[in-house]
Formats: structure tokens, C-alpha cells, sequence
């Protein structure tokens, strides 16, 4: 409920921040006098910007187990299923959240967790993270995903999403009315925005999609940091983590779908957009952490 509420008011205050400071520059008052209902635009950019976040959340978990073959481990086949799920149950009590549904997929190493809400999550190992590590290593790794769940990353993630795509939609549909009326000054006969202001919106939604996407990637690699810690705090040590860190590193990760790949353990494209920091670096946090 808490989420909920944060996700009210995150959503209430970004569309009173650009209200304000459009009318503190005068924003407001021009494009209202030259025909655009800046309230309405608002409210647009609001919906389309915290829309398409937050239907991804709700859908992420049948999502995942769809896009990445997901088989839940309804009851326990075999003595390593019963033992992932007891040491998710166990990280999970310790961490104060409801128990997650638990599931292996096939694939090259790699783990996740998704959901939307905390105590009805979804934690994923790979076959290849099975096979590749000792079972201390991936206990460490179940712990780095349920870290993940119980700081909330999912919906944080998505509030960060929808106030980066409210300013995308917002802006660009701003600056690209103010290039239109610029191009068009003197011109008396026109009944609604021009080809300057089509141009404009797809440029910039072009362009400030992708330095919003480097902002939501660096808040995601700092996550990551925390993660690392929480997976630590819950072994009561953190050697298990660096550990798999560095098993991880010399490894080939596995590519898990990208509708889930800001929640895996590891992740790389340019360093920029990146949701994951490079493993050197979160070794180094961890072995500079207190113990």
C-alpha cells in the first residue's frame, strides 16, 4: 500500500513541478495564448509517461516466466529444487517479505527477481548458474535477487521510468509547439500545429529518450550496489558474494529477454546505459564495506 501511495503522489508532484515552473518562465501564458491547453498536456504527458510504466510492472511477472521459460517449482522434484526453495524461504523470512514463487529456467548463468508487488515476487535461477557455482555462490546470488525484492527496486525502477517518460513526452511536445510557432510567426491562417512541431516532438522524443534511458540506467546500477550489500546482510557475510561475483566474471552470462533485464544479476551494453555495474566495480564496494 505503501508503493501505491508513493506512486500517487510521485505522479501528483512531477505534474505540479512542470506546472510551476512553466508558469514561473512564462511557458504558460504563451503557448495558452497561442492555442495549446498546457493543463491537458500535462495530463497527457502524466498518462503516457506513467502509463506504460506501471502496466509493465503489473505484467512483469507473467511476463518473465513466459519470455524467459520460466518453470516454477510447484513442488520439489529432486533434493536442489527443495533446496532452492528453502533458501529462498529462508532470505525471504529474514527479509521480512511474503514468500516468492521460485523457479529455474534454462540458459547460461544468470539469476532474477520481478513483480509488483514485494510479497508476491518472483525469484529465477539458470540451469547454468546451477551448474556453474558452488552451492555457496548461488545462495549468494539467491539472496543478491531477494535483496532486490525486499528494497522495493521493481516499483522504484517504474516510478523512475514514469517521471523520466512524463518530462520526455512533456518537453518535447513544449519546445516542438514553440519551434512550430517560430517557424510559422506572421502566419495568421494556421488552425493547429505545423509540420515544425511533428519534426520537433519526434526528434526530441528520440533524443531525450535516450539521456532519460541513461538516467534510469545509472539509478539501476546503483541499485545494484545495494543489492550486493543486502545479499551480504542476509548471509551474514559477504565473501559468499564476492565470490560469485567473481565465478560471474569469468563466466559467459546468459542474455535474459529485456523486458526483465534491469532485474538480472548481470547485464552489459555500453557502460552509459548499462544496468549493471561492471563486476570489478561491485567486487571493490563490497570488499571496501564494512564487515
Amino acid at each position: 500500500m505503501k508503493r501505491i501511495v508513493l506512486f500517487v503522489l510521485t505522479n501528483l508532484a512531477v505534474v505540479v513541478v512542470l506546472g510551476v515552473v512553466s508558469s514561473l518562465l512564462g511557458v504558460n501564458r504563451y503557448l495558452t495564448a497561442n492555442g495549446l491547453n498546457l493543463g491537458m498536456l500535462l495530463a497527457f504527458a502524466a498518462v503516457m509517461g506513467f502509463g506504460g510504466a506501471i502496466i509493465s510492472l503489473l505484467i512483469s511477472k507473467p511476463v518473465a516466466k513466459w519470455s524467459a521459460g520460466v518453470q516454477v517449482i510447484e513442488q520439489p522434484r529432486n533434493a536442489d529444487e527443495a533446496w532452492i526453495v528453502e533458501t529462498v524461504r529462508k532470505f525471504a523470512d529474514k527479509a521480512g517479505i511474503g514468500m516468492p514463487e521460485v523457479g529455474i529456467f534454462e540458459g547460461e548463468p544468470n539469476a532474477f527477481a520481478t513483480g509488483a508487488f514485494k510479497n508476491s515476487a518472483l525469484v529465477a535461477v539458470s540451469t547454468g548458474l546451477l551448474q556453474g557455482m558452488t552451492r555457496e555462490e548461488v545462495e549468494a546470488v539467491i539472496g543478491h535477487e531477494v535483496a532486490h525484492i525486499a528494497n522495493g527496486d521493481m516499483v522504484t525502477m517504474t516510478l523512475i521510468q514514469g517521471v523520466m517518460n512524463t518530462f520526455v513526452v512533456f518537453l518535447s511536445r513544449v519546445i516542438g509547439y514553440l519551434v512550430d510557432g517560430w517557424l510559422n510567426r506572421g502566419d495568421d491562417r494556421r488552425s493547429g500545429p505545423g509540420i515544425g512541431y511533428y519534426v520537433t516532438t519526434i526528434v526530441l522524443d528520440i533524443l531525450f529518450g535516450f539521456a532519460a534511458a541513461i538516467i534510469v540506467a545509472w539509478f539501476s546500477r546503483q541499485r545494484e550496489f545495494r543489492a550486493d550489500a543486502g545479499s551480504a546482510t542476509l548471509l551474514g557475510r559477504k565473501q559468499p558474494m564476492i565470490n560469485a561475483l567473481a565465478r560471474l566474471g569469468g563466466m559467459v552470462p546468459g542474455e535474459l529477454p529485456k523486458a526483465i533485464q534491469a532485474f538480472g544479476i548481470t547485464s552489459g551494453v555500453g557502460k552509459l546505459f548499462s544496468t549493471h555495474p561492471p563486476i570489478e566495480e561491485r567486487i571493490a564496494a563490497l570488499q571496501a564495506a564494512a564487515a
